[in-house]
């Protein structure tokens, strides 16, 4: 270590280098954006990037995001989350013409959207969520569902009925069980359990 960096990837990527060239894992930015790093480390989902090796006692462990088919060593599978991803269809959708420029919104509008988008895909609130684990063909996750919810109070978008309606099943939507885990996993400190509360709301006053 004393001719290491000092976070885990730092570390990983000193194996690959010099002690074992055929050691997998995805790895990018290096600056917790981008999220290809994300593994479980000392028994928490999280950055590789972001993570301190001092942070943990004794030896740093390290595992697969739990719960999803292993490539190789560190690389899971995501390429059911990306296809969940890609069916909350997350992009501006209106009817109206195109303004000439931008489409504006107010302040107050734009601040619904903190919280939201700096959601980068790691995957580990989903990985460490018991529901995804057991529901995961079915259930959509918390950070597909975080974002599907940043397009539901985009004041911008002109499709959130359409949304809502895509979202009221009973598997897709409602087999979270607010267990909190993904809250406390996520990297970027956001909260994808209160983001799916407020769809569950959104629908409820729908029908009222």
């Amino acid at each position: 270590m004393d001719k290491c960096g000092p976070m885990v990837l730092d570390a990983l990527i000193k194996i690959k280098s010099e002690m074992d060239a055929s050691l997998t894992f995805r790895r990018s930015c290096r600056e917790g954006i981008c999220g290809s790093c994300a593994m479980n480390i000392d028994g928490t989902n999280t950055l590789a990037c972001t993570k301190a090796c001092d942070e943990v006692k004794g030896e740093v462990k390290i595992y697969p995001l739990p719960h999803m088919p292993v490539i190789k060593d560190l690389i899971p599978d995501l390429t059911h989350f990306y296809a969940q991803y890609a069916s909350v269809e997350p992009w501006l959708k209106t009817d109206t013409p195109a303004p000439t420029r931008e489409r504006l919104q107010s302040e107050e509008d734009r601040a619904k959207l903190d919280g939201l988008y700096e959601c980068i895909l790691c995957a580990c609130c989903s990985t460490s969520c018991p529901s995804y684990w057991w529901n995961g063909d079915r259930y959509l996750g918390p950070a597909v569902l975080m974002a599907a919810y940043r397009w539901l109070v985009d004041s911008r978008d002109e499709a959130t009925g359409e949304r809502l309606d895509q979202l009221e099943d009973p598997f897709k939507l409602y087999r979270c069980h607010t267990i909190m885990n993904c809250a406390k996993t996520c990297p970027k400190g956001l909260n994808p359990a209160l983001a799916i509360a407020e769809t569950k709301k959104m629908l409820v006053e729908r029908r009222g």
